[in-house]
């Protein structure tokens, strides 16, 4: 590779290419369950050749060869000269992950490792027609006919020279009565044939036209029947046309540097309108109609139908680095800070146009929020374009049968969170078809369909997204769970018999946990549901699960818009002032401490038959506060955290502001339950409190 190539040139190769791998994924899916949608092969082959382009540029021999042998399988599907089937398309598949490996390398600065040998023979093998072997055989075995044995070498066929024939009695170029020139057209499109001879090409002649009607002809074709002033003003006295008289030929009857081979498969229609033609038999020919006149076939300059659609609109988007809009919406959070600081001024002063100027400010800054705002939301579809091939593949490694939906996939949201719910999305899929759906057998004694479903989908509510993981499986049996709980000590068998069905549900997050009895590369270990409870906790989202037994399992998890800038419930503890991330509140109320409980040696209080974890959380947090006798009175606020629900007694509620979150300088970084700070309206600094981390550690 040229790694000193330009560095413009390898950042724009690297995005343009990447783009299209992801599409890739998506598409040779799709073409499976689309074998014959003529655009989605064009554009696996488009997308396959662009990268080709990229990387020959750059020199990286070993990404070309990869898809130039997976762009030759694709041209060969979309000529109709092999079918598309499930061998053909892990081939494929095998190749893109090669691609894929090759492409990351490239972007680490690193020299591609070429494609096994193997995998490019298999494309190879691929890239040749389906039927090539069988027509060979049945060629050999039909009785010899004047064509056949015109083309001993594979020259040119019947129905080629029926085309050349065809444009010569139009008058288009100069008449096939003589002999060397289909010769020389033929040796032009084969690799090494013989050339047919002057005997064997004037019997065909004679096949195709009639008996002497070329033999013994004037040289323009025409019979004694046509004026001596035609034929003298055809010809210029040669027998003969030359090498460039009959490219020129070729051209006009196939487009400028295509043989008759290529120019097949687009020349259909015309052709099939000539076969339907009936056969010039011996008698004049038809005078040669003017050149001006459109011919048969169709002229190099004639616009193809590609050539005649709508030209593409200009590009309307530009490439920005992230660093910039980082730095955008670190600016914009300072305005938004200032914002709130000159409307608690506002609010104070009795000047009516103090009010006006501050409510103006009010909504030009959040219109210019919302601005940047949408500058750094991607579609979640970048995240669900992975998923076709994740089912495909681990439903083929199953044996089951699986059709995945997806809905809501121009859902919007920060570019950061589309990273980070990748991989617990595809946790919870990998769940959704090993464990929800039954393998085809199973289904049908139950009464279902043999194929499985298994849906994705997002939307946005407010400030938050929605995303669901639903089958139509077999559902969670809360026994089983409950059983398992106690198998691996999670519980015993009174704390187990407790758990509600929804508790047991929630038992599948827990570390280790997994009703599998047998470890496998899919699944058994326990961790994938460990991973999502984690890190839906780190991006302040929350996880709630719906199953039927027998039915279908639902999975739904609800996480902030934007880590950026947060909604916040601003309280008080102390004299402090806290943050608590919106996205967690559940709901808040006055309670008399009195009529608290006991559980376990832990206080809980009863909210409409649910009992919840209360925590004094001053008693974490501020530790120089005064000991004084507890209230008998106090707010509580019930938090929600992946998918536990508590209580937190705070001291006063402020109300709703939105935060810029600020890191924490170097002395209190990682400090425990604490995810950064911001500056309030009122020009006080606030902690926002992590509330995953400040249970975890004093919970």
């Amino acid at each position: 590779m040229a790694f000193d190539a330009d560095e413009e040139i390898l950042q724009d190769f690297l995005v343009e290419a990447g783009e299209i791998l992801d599409q890739l994924s998506e598409q040779l899916v799709e073409l499976e369950q689309h074998p014959d949608d003529s655009d989605l092969l064009n554009a696996i082959f488009r997308g396959f050749h662009t990268v080709k382009g990229g990387a020959g540029f750059l020199q990286l021999e070993a990404l070309v060869n990869c898809c130039h042998s997976a762009e030759n399988v694709f041209d060969n599907l979309r000529n109709h000269k092999r079918g598309v089937d499930a061998e053909l398309m892990d081939v494929v598949l095998q190749a893109l992950d090669n691609v894929n490996a090759m492409f990351a390398q490239v972007r680490n600065r690193e020299e591609p490792t070429p494609a096994p040998a193997e995998l490019i023979q298999a494309l190879d093998q691929l890239a040749e027609p389906a039927e090539a072997a069988a027509s060979s055989a049945t060629a050999s075995q039909a009785p010899a006919e004047p064509a056949s044995e015109g083309e001993p070498g594979g020259d040119i066929t019947d129905e080629e020279f029926e085309q050349l024939l065809d444009a010569l009695d139009d008058g288009q170029a100069e008449p096939a009565a003589k002999p060397e020139a289909p010769a020389e057209g033929g040796d032009g499109e084969q690799t090494g044939g013989d050339e047919i001879t002057d005997d064997e090409f004037e019997a065909l002649l004679d096949e195709l036209h009639g008996q002497g009607q070329f033999s013994g002809a004037p040289a323009n074709g025409n019979t004694g029947d046509q004026p001596d002033e035609q034929a003298a003003g055809e010809t210029s006295g040669s027998d003969l046309i030359s090498d460039d008289e009959f490219e020129k030929l070729l051209d006009d009857l196939h487009g400028k540097g295509s043989g008759p081979t290529s120019a097949g498969a687009a020349q259909e229609g015309p052709a099939d309108d000539r076969a339907n033609k009936p056969e010039s038999g011996p008698g004049p020919v038809p005078e040669p109609k003017p050149a001006a006149k459109p011919s048969p076939a169709k002229p190099a300059t004639e616009p193809t139908p590609a050539a005649s659609t709508p030209a593409p609109a200009a590009e309307t988007t530009v490439r920005v680095d992230t660093k910039r809009l980082d730095d955008i919406m670190n600016m914009v959070g300072e305005l938004v800070l200032v914002r709130n600081r000159l409307q608690r001024l506002g609010a104070e002063s009795e000047d009516e146009q103090m009010h006006k100027a501050v409510s103006n400010l009010d909504v030009v800054t959040t219109d210019l929020q919302s601005a940047v705002m949408q500058t750094r939301m991607q579609p979640i579809k970048k995240v669900f374009g992975r998923f076709p091939r994740v089912v495909r593949d681990l439903a083929r490694n199953l044996k089951k049968e699986i059709n995945l939906e997806m809905h809501g996939e121009d859902t919007d949201l920060d570019k950061n969170l589309v990273e980070a719910l990748s991989d617990p999305l595809v946790h919870l899929v990998r769940n959704s078809v090993d464990h929800g759906i039954e393998p085809p057998d199973v289904r049908e004694k139950a009464g279902k369909p043999r194929v499985g479903r298994v849906t994705l989908s997002a939307e946005q509510e407010g400030d938050h997204i929605l995303l669901a993981i639903e089958d139509d499986g077999a559902g969670m049996d809360p026994e089983k769970l409950r059983q398992k709980a106690v198998e691996k000590g999670v519980y015993d068998q009174d704390a187990a018999d407790r758990l509600t069905d929804n508790e047991c549900y929630n038992l599948i997050f827990a570390a280790g946990f997994s009703t599998k009895d047998q470890i496998s590369d899919v699944s058994g270990r326990g961790v994938g549901m460990d991973v999502v409870k984690t890190k839906i906790g780190q991006l302040n989202g929350m996880i709630n699960i719906e199953s039927e037994l027998g039915k279908g399992s639902r999975i739904i998890i609800k996480v902030p818009l934007t880590l950026a800038i947060m909604p916040t419930l601003m309280i008080m503890l102390g004299d402090q002032s806290f943050a608590l991330p919106l996205v967690n509140v559940v709901e808040i109320f006055h309670l008399d401490l009195s009529k608290t409980n006991v559980v376990d040696g832990r206080e809980c209080i009863v909210v409409r038959d649910k009992v919840f974890p209360l925590f004094h959380i001053k008693r974490w947090l501020v530790k120089s506060a005064p000991v004084e006798r507890e209230p008998s009175n106090a707010h509580v606020v019930i938090v929600a955290m992946g998918t536990k629900r508590v209580g937190f007694v705070v001291d006063q509620l402020i109300g709703q502001e939105e935060v810029v979150i600020k890191p924490l300088g170097r002395a209190l970084q990682g400090t425990p339950g604490m995810a950064g700070a911001t500056i309030t309206g009122d020009g006080r600094i606030a902690l926002i409190i992590d509330v995953p981390s400040l249970l975890q550690h004093y919970g």
